[in-house]
């Protein structure tokens, strides 16, 4: 089948499964490149995107959506690739990719069918979603909401910053209703999305339509609902749309960067509206959390890994957004390697993902590092490479390796090298100690923070 054929069945699929303001801004801009057979159940699908700035929205907002047509579509599983290019490359694909649809069978019912119409991930869902002291609120008022839809917290407004999981939390709530009552009519958009809709709306005229569209579904989803603020004609649209589904019985959930009343340019009326419901925050998740949120990511994606294996890409990484996306990535490396997902992977990965621009962190060799590090803790830079035991030494050499490791990605048989010829599986031990240690001691990221400083300056000066 050739690569053409198979972006158009791809194409349809999305089409009718996404507003149409999502598919013209996201999806057509897109050309599928290529795509290889991995084995006999796994492909790879070769992305072409318009801009760096499009693959990071496409990545982080239809991924999951783009890989279900894909599946749907070959019947295998599917792995996305993007690049930045202009013209796709005509390429057939060689290994037979099996039937282009799925026969029904038990999670191809109406449910699965009614989250494709809405544009909802299937694995955003409450059994997914990992609970804490960061969120424990917003999840117990979602819970509420899919327990007394359209009556209990009306609206629910959910904010944060990014890659907290608010969009998990709220669609998490519109699938649970689907899975309930697969008939709901629902609709789940951006907020630029609500807006983009209404201005073609008016181009086109075609407002009769949009009211009709809008203010007859029985669940409003909207995320990013801030985008909305300082534009008249659109708040007025949504003010009279909010106020029709409330009178209808149904239920509006809306997530936010700012709570109501931070939201520059947002129309008192509306504000009001938030407040008569329930406004709740999700923090920054802690590091219980994100392992956690490590462990189910990486269960989903099916990648073998355990507690000391989560616990070490929790410590480095602070975003759940993120989390995510270094898993689609270890997940790649692995595959391209041919290799299991271990400790030394991931912290080789860790390195590069944390490695600084060229040029923000000067070029230090080892020994100068070790020598600031020394210097820091008052100790002889031989006494650090050396075997002394002395809790302040072992201090200040798992410190040494663990920014060799993660500010100069140096391989870790080399630092194993410099610190009297140990072996690579203590200077992993040391960089995991470190890194957990970041996140539960203030005191040691003052350390860190300042040995940093100190080195970069007297390299400077």
């Amino acid at each position: 089948m050739e690569v053409k054929q198979m972006w158009k069945i791809v194409f349809e699929d999305l089409q009718v499964s996404m507003s149409s303001a999502t598919f013209s801004s996201w999806i057509k801009p897109l050309s599928l490149q290529a795509m290889a057979a991995v084995g006999e159940s796994r492909l790879i699908a070769d992305i072409v995107c318009p801009s760096p700035f499009h693959i990071n929205i496409v990545e982080q907002r239809y991924y999951a959506q783009i890989k279900d047509a894909f599946d749907r579509a070959t019947d295998k599983q599917t792995e996305l690739r993007f690049s930045v290019g202009a013209t796709p490359v005509k390429t057939t694909i060689k290994t037979p990719l099996g039937p282009l649809f799925k026969t029904a069978g038990p999670n191809n019912g109406l449910p699965t069918m009614a989250m494709r119409r809405v544009g909802l991930r299937k694995d955003f869902n409450f059994d997914s979603f990992a609970v804490s002291t960061t969120n424990e609120m917003a999840h117990a008022a979602a819970k509420a909401v899919k327990d007394h839809f359209g009556a209990a917290y009306n609206p629910l407004f959910i904010y944060g910053g990014v890659g907290v999981g608010k969009t998990h939390l709220m669609q998490a709530i519109a699938q649970a209703r689907l899975y309930d009552k697969p008939q709901t009519t629902m609709i789940y958009c951006m907020g630029e999305e609500f807006t983009n809709e209404i201005i073609d709306a008016i181009q086109q005229k075609t407002t009769r339509d949009f009211k009709k569209r809008y203010r007859l579904v029985k669940g409003l989803f909207i995320d990013d609902i801030q985008f909305i603020a300082g534009k008249t004609t659109v708040q007025e649209e949504f003010f009279h749309t909010f106020n029709a589904i409330l009178k209808g019985g149904g239920q509006v959930v809306l997530t936010s960067d700012k709570p109501p009343q931070e939201i520059p340019q947002l129309e008192a009326r509306l504000k009001s509206r938030f407040e008569a419901g329930l406004i709740v925050d999700i923090g920054e998740p802690d590091f219980e959390l994100r392992t956690a949120i490590t462990l189910i990511k990486a269960k989903q994606r099916q990648i073998p890994i355990g507690m000391a294996e989560a616990q070490l890409i929790a410590g480095n990484i602070e975003s759940a957004r993120k989390i995510e996306g270094f898993l689609v990535k270890l997940a790649t490396e692995a595959q391209i390697r041919k290799h299991a997902v271990d400790n030394a992977m991931i912290q080789g990965m860790l390195g590069k993902e944390s490695r600084p621009t060229e040029g923000s962190i000067p070029p230090l060799r080892p020994n100068e590092i070790i020598r600031g590090v020394a210097k820091y803790f008052d100790l002889p830079a031989k006494e650090i490479t050396g075997s002394g035991r002395a809790a302040r030494l072992v201090l200040s050499r798992h410190t040494a390796m663990y920014l060799m490791r993660i500010d100069y990605n140096l391989p870790l048989t080399e630092i194993g090298y410099l610190f009297s010829n140990r072996d690579h599986t203590t200077v992993m031990h040391a960089v995991n100690k470190i890194t957990l240690e970041l996140k539960n001691s203030s005191l040691m990221r003052t350390t860190i923070g300042d040995l940093r400083q100190q080195l970069y300056a007297s390299y400077k000066a």
